[in-house]
């Protein structure tokens, strides 16, 4: 057993030391680069010296981060949720990269909100994260393909540990799923590219994906706009309740992302990148168990942590 223990461990070390050759003449673009993982990223990988090119969604973002780096990284702005400024962003990419493709494609940009019991939300609370984190990552992808193609690189994906188990209603988890399963199709597909394609399932772990506005006054505005009918049924202490567990949920959230930095740069710069990677003790001790799970047992887990409504039977 322990022969078998150390052997692993020696394959293991191997995989992650195993990196490409001429990193330093090697394109990367990243998207969502204001802030947290993506912001963290682009810094690393220019310590690395590889050619970082990344997309923020504001000037401001984009400035600050053009500071604190090297003449090894240029910024651009993108909004994902828009075909032109994706197609622009593209065009500004292929000027850069020319003839020798683009080595890795991060899609990085994401939202978390709205989010809350899906009977409160609206099919616009929906569509406003579903833009962001699949449709607006696909459509990049599409366009940017062709030259990830060329360089017979990498795509990486953010998706989440919820995008193994739904935890939370909203758009959130529904694109994390659509992400997977994007990303499964064309890792297919790419095979015989040459095209390689990794997926971040991260834990909970605390970014500015939740935005700055406090959760229960998100929550409560969520509340305020139901119809009476429905919040009788919910009722008052529901909402409390809920609100306390999820407000408890994100102070455990861990503030060090430095695992999951860590895991985006392996899936860019390692010859042999994992199909996928979960960051986070929550992320293997507690998702992908429930994901594995039987689904009537992960029900019974998960439905234990919400709240009776009054109208309960």
């Amino acid at each position: 057993m322990a022969a078998l223990t150390d052997l692993s461990f020696m394959y293991r070390w191997f995989k992650n030391c195993n990196l490409v050759s001429n990193l330093s003449e090697k394109y990367v673009f990243i998207t969502g680069c204001d802030s947290g993982f993506g912001n963290l990223l682009a810094k690393q990988l220019v310590d690395r010296g590889m050619q970082v090119l990344a997309a923020c969604f504001t000037e401001e973002g984009a400035q600050k981060l053009q500071q604190d780096t090297s003449c090894r990284l240029q910024t651009t702005l993108l909004d994902v949720t828009k075909s032109e400024s994706i197609k622009a962003a593209a065009q500004w990419v292929r000027d850069q990269v020319g003839e020798q493709g683009l080595w890795a494609l991060v899609n990085n940009a994401g939202v978390g909100l709205p989010s809350g019991p899906n009977e409160w939300l609206t099919k616009e609370d929906f569509v406003k994260v579903i833009n962001v984190n699949l449709v607006g990552l696909i459509e990049v992808t599409l366009h940017m393909l062709p030259m990830v193609r060329r360089a017979r690189g990498r795509v990486v994906n953010m998706s989440s540990s919820g995008g193994r188990v739904a935890v939370i209603g909203g758009g959130y988890c529904v694109s994390k799923f659509g992400v997977e399963a994007f990303s499964d199709s064309i890792r297919r597909e790419l095979y015989y590219f040459g095209v390689k394609v990794s997926i971040i399932e991260p834990g909970n772990y605390r970014t500015a994906i939740l935005g700055k506005e406090g959760m229960e006054s998100r929550l409560r505005k969520l509340w305020e706009r139901l119809p009476q009918e429905t919040r009788d049924s919910y009722g008052e202490e529901y909402f409390h309740i809920y609100t306390d567990k999820l407000k408890n949920m994100m102070q455990l959230a861990e503030p060090r992302v430095r695992d999951v930095i860590n895991s985006m740069e392996h899936a860019v710069v390692s010859r042999s990148p994992r199909i996928r990677y979960n960051p986070g003790l929550d992320a293997k001790l507690l998702y992908l168990p429930l994901a594995k799970l039987p689904t009537p047992v992960t029900d019974f887990i998960l439905s234990r942590y919400l709240p009776r409504p009054a109208d309960s039977v």
